[in-house]
């Protein structure tokens, strides 16, 4: 059943980007019947940028991938991604599963393998069935198209209920365009997902990484369902440089509404993960102001985000405003009881550490 909190009008309609092509497969990894096997083809030039999870027990693909990070654009590059098992805690045959993925694309693709960048979602603890992939290389090779991003969308799903997309066209006419898959297994750092981003912009490989840590610290390392980090959450963005726009330079108001794009991409995104958390029927947004620091701030706000009883409440419809204060309070940051005010949207709640007067629990809409 799909999420009651998916987008009303489904998948979204996503711009081509030019530079990047994409291919999707059945290779029966895990699932029968369904797609589980995605390609993108990146044009020589692409810069490649990405944001990986800092789990003591991150898989082989993440460890691949996070070496690969900034290396030479002057040839093409690739992105494949299989659904149905993660290749984590798989040891030496995990690696082994990556190198042979990504000498298969190389070949295939015409690639160095430094520019072969993989990724693994699904059971974790099980061997990659590898030649399942590598036996559709050459198929996936053939179908790679230019319109193919809502294919590779539902092939990097797993127990999602949606396949999630989202993009966006800066005033010069740069074009975004990203997919998402996550469900299950979410919390910072960086939520169990797989995010890949693909824009025509000119810009450097360094200013892309840049902006890319900045603006996942302000969105998918804001987001939790079930305080649960992944092995395996990888988020690329791919830089083709295909764009007629002007080359996107720090300071300069062209860079200005790129990073806007991208953090409404990303938001965006991450909002969807968090929607189709797995059972979710709530979508709450927790604001902390007047903290002492943004790390504070941040502390707050997952510590109420994450607490069972907040959660219980709010899933209850119950605006049991004590549950916050309790939230606050085991945070561990810099908290005075008797400044502490709370809104539950429009509503205050209580303030200056005390109920308002002007507060009935009535007056509080359905959560």
């Amino acid at each position: 059943m799909i999420s009651p909190l998916a987008p009303k009008n489904g998948f979204p309609t996503l711009p081509e980007i030019k530079g990047v092509r994409f291919a999707a497969v059945e290779a029966g990894v895990r699932y029968a019947g369904r797609k589980d096997v995605m390609l993108a083809e990146l044009s020589p030039g692409t810069a490649v940028a990405g944001v990986f999870t800092r789990s003591a027990t991150r898989s082989a693909n993440v460890l691949d991938c996070q070496a690969k990070i900034g290396g030479n654009q002057d040839t093409g590059a690739a992105i494949i991604v299989n659904s149905g098992n993660s290749n984590a805690f798989t040891g030496i045959a995990g690696e082994g599963a990556v190198d042979a993925i990504c000498a298969a694309v190389a070949q295939e693709c015409d690639l160095p393998k430094n520019r072969v960048f993989t990724a693994s979602t699904g059971v974790i603890g099980e061997r990659l069935p590898h030649d399942r992939i590598t036996s559709k290389i050459s198929e996936l090779a053939k179908n790679l198209s230019p319109s193919g991003i809502k294919d590779a969308a539902d092939a990097i799903m797993t127990t999602d209920t949606f396949a999630k997309g989202c993009a966006a066209q800066t005033p010069s006419g740069v074009k975004i365009a990203g997919i998402a898959k996550g469900s299950g297994m979410i919390a910072p750092d960086m939520a169990t997902m797989l995010v890949y981003i693909f824009t025509d912009a000119k810009i450097a490989q360094s200013l892309l990484q840049k902006l890319l840590s900045d603006l996942t610290d302000r969105t998918f390392n804001a987001i939790t369902v079930d305080s649960d980090t992944s092995t395996s959450d990888s988020l690329i963005l791919a830089a083709t440089g295909q764009t007629d726009a002007a080359e996107i330079l720090e300071g300069t108001s062209d860079y200005d509404t790129f990073r806007m794009a991208l953090h409404g991409v990303m938001r965006d995104l991450a909002h969807q993960v968090v929607k189709d958390g797995e059972g979710a029927t709530k979508f709450i947004e927790v604001q902390v102001t007047g903290a002492e620091t943004q790390s504070d701030a941040r502390r707050c706000a997952m510590a109420i985000a994450n607490s069972p009883l907040v959660k219980t409440a709010v899933a209850g419809e119950d605006p049991n405003w004590g549950r916050i204060v309790m939230a606050v309070g085991k945070s561990g940051a810099n908290a005075d009881r008797d400044l502490l005010s709370i809104h539950f949207g429009d509503v205050l709640v209580a303030e200056k550490g005390w109920v308002a007067e002007s507060y009935s629990e009535e007056a509080v809409p359905p959560i």
